[in-house]
């Protein structure tokens, strides 16, 4: 044996330690190839690191709620978590029924006030000659009739609107047709039901277009494709801070 001979064995070809696995690097020396462990209390180079407790990781942000992930129709809403928000076309539909429903409802009572009136015009037939002398106060009479009619068919219609939209948006958030397509309303930083003042502000501003010729409403229910923060809120949904989502 040569004096300095890094393989003092001529046995082990290898020229490893007794009890040294192959393959292994001696001990206390580090392993060529090898990913070594970092010491105790330092972080591992290469090794995607923990944050500290309490402290967002990095490219992790918290979402805040009412923040959209990505643009990709998702929002972040408190109690409920991520939520998808309602489609135009979903939206469309449910005011489709809606108004199929409120339609149904219209044409009953427009059948009970057409009969009310045309008992009413009868009633003027039946006044007798314009000679006689309570002609002009049984004609008055039967006209304020039919008046009265029409106004009360006004009101109820306008009532009946009201309870339905106002009512069950309100208190359940959604009506028959948003259940019926899956859709619901909800405060934007609650995640609860519109409630009544919610609701009302939601119901009131299309109404209020719709004494300009209906444009004002037709507006407000196209005001979703105005929208350029990606939630679909209309200026009804604005005002109210509500925000329709898919359940």
């Amino acid at each position: 044996m040569s004096f300095g001979d890094p393989n003092p064995n001529p046995n082990n070809p290898y020229g490893q330690q007794p009890g040294q696995q192959p393959g292994q690097p001696p001990q206390g020396q580090p392993g060529y190839g090898y990913p070594q462990q970092p010491p105790q209390g330092q972080p591992g180079y290469g090794y995607p690191q923990q944050p500290p407790q309490g402290q967002p990781g990095y490219g992790y942000p918290p979402q805040a709620p009412g923040t959209l992930q990505a643009n990709n129709g998702y929002i972040n809403v408190p109690v409920l978590g991520t939520v998808q928000v309602a489609s135009m076309g979903r939206r469309l539909g449910a005011r489709c029924i809606d108004a199929a429903a409120i339609g149904v409802l219209y044409a009953i009572l427009s059948a009970i006030g057409v009969a009310g009136a045309m008992g009413a015009a009868e009633d003027i037939e039946n006044c007798g000659s314009s000679l006689d002398p309570g002609y002009q106060a049984c004609v008055n009479d039967a006209s304020g009739g039919i008046i009265a009619t029409m106004f009360g068919m006004i009101a109820v219609f306008g009532l009946i609107t009201l309870l339905y939209e106002w009512l069950m948006i309100s208190l359940l958030g959604a009506t028959l047709g948003k259940m019926a397509l899956g859709l619901k309303v909800v405060k934007e930083n609650t995640g609860m039901n519109p409630g009544l003042g919610g609701g009302f502000i939601r119901w009131i501003i299309p109404i209020v277009g719709v004494f300009l010729c209906y444009i004002g409403a037709l507006l407000v229910y196209l005001s979703p494709f105005f929208d350029n923060s990606g939630k679909l809120q209309g200026w009804h949904d604005r005002a109210a801070g509500t925000l329709v989502i898919k359940k």
